[in-house]
C-alpha cells in the first residue's frame, strides 16, 4: 500500500488552511481552563522574533474584568460623543461580554533596536505571535477571532494596557466555545497573488 503524502495528512497544514473566524454571537459563555490558554500562548511564543526583542504582551481578561474593559469602551465613546445614546452606551459595554474569554495582543516595541531590528518587524512579531495564538485555540477546539475598531486606537484604550507612542495594540482576541462550526468563507487562490520574480 502506497504511503500517504505527508503534506496532505498534516494536522498543522490543516489547521491553517482551515483557520476561521468564529463570529462571537456563536461564542457561548463556557470558560476554557487556565491551562488550554497557557498552551495557546506557548504556541504564541514559537513566532519568529528577529533578535530575541519579545515584543509580544498578552493580556488575558475574564470575568469581571470584562465588565471594566466595557466601561471603557463606553468611556472612549463617550468622550468622542458626549450625547451618545443610552442604547450605544450599553452597546458599547457590552462587547467584551461576547466571549468568556478575551486575549489583548499588543507590540511592546523597542526603538532603540532599529536601524537593525525596525520597528515595523517588532510590530509583525508580535502580529505573527497573535495569529499563532488564534490557530492554536482553533487546533484545541476552540473558536476565536481577532477584533479591533476604533477601541484598538483610541488613546485611553492604549494607555490602560500601558502602550507608549510607538507601541501598537493590535487586537482582541476572543476565544471560547462555540456549539456550531464557524461560518465557511471563500479563501482566495493564492496564484492570482503570486508571480515568479526573476530580477
Amino acid at each position: 500500500m502506497a504511503e500517504a503524502d505527508p503534506m496532505t495528512q498534516s494536522p498543522v497544514l490543516d489547521a491553517l488552511i482551515n483557520r476561521a473566524s468564529m463570529p462571537p454571537r456563536l461564542l457561548n459563555d463556557k470558560v476554557p481552563p487556565r491551562a488550554d490558554i497557557d498552551k495557546m500562548l506557548a504556541a504564541a511564543m514559537s513566532a519568529p522574533d528577529h533578535g530575541a526583542v519579545h515584543p509580544w504582551r498578552f493580556h488575558v481578561i475574564e470575568g469581571e474584568a470584562r465588565n471594566r474593559l466595557g466601561d471603557l469602551f463606553a468611556e472612549v465613546l463617550l468622550d468622542n460623543d458626549p450625547f451618545a445614546p443610552t442604547a450605544a452606551i450599553e452597546k458599547a459595554k457590552a462587547r467584551p461580554l461576547r466571549a468568556p474569554v478575551i486575549i489583548t495582543v499588543c507590540a511592546k516595541v523597542d526603538p532603540s533596536r532599529a536601524p537593525k531590528i525596525p520597528v515595523v518587524e517588532q510590530v509583525v512579531t508580535a502580529a505573527a505571535a497573535m495569529e499563532h495564538l488564534v490557530i492554536a485555540a482553533q487546533a484545541m477546539g476552540y473558536g476565536a477571532i481577532i477584533l479591533t475598531g476604533p477601541n484598538a486606537h483610541a488613546g485611553k484604550v492604549r494607555a490602560a494596557f500601558g502602550l507608549d507612542r510607538e507601541d501598537e495594540l493590535l487586537g482582541f482576541v476572543y476565544i471560547g466555545c462555540a456549539d456550531e462550526p464557524a461560518p465557511p468563507k471563500e479563501r482566495p487562490d493564492a496564484r492570482d497573488y503570486t508571480n515568479d520574480w526573476t530580477g
